[in-house]
């Protein structure tokens, strides 16, 4: 069998935890923050878990996380 590669652009963007779930950043945090509020700004520096939906696809884009 060959290697498959890993999607490097997923490989930046997610990341495995200990217990095996999928961790992302969340989006909206980049430019334009004048408008949003402190509150709001400071829950998307959190990071969260991919959904369920999700655990699919992008454990396939990141085969050897």
């Amino acid at each position: 069998m060959p290697k498959i590669k890993t999607c490097r652009g997923a490989a930046k963007r997610f990341k495995l935890t200990k217990g095996g779930k999928i961790k992302r950043s969340k989006a909206y945090a980049s430019h334009i923050l004048t408008s949003k509020n402190a509150q709001r700004k400071r829950n998307l520096r959190k990071s969260t878990l991919i959904s369920a939906v999700d655990n699919k696809n992008v454990r396939r884009l990141i085969p050897y996380a």
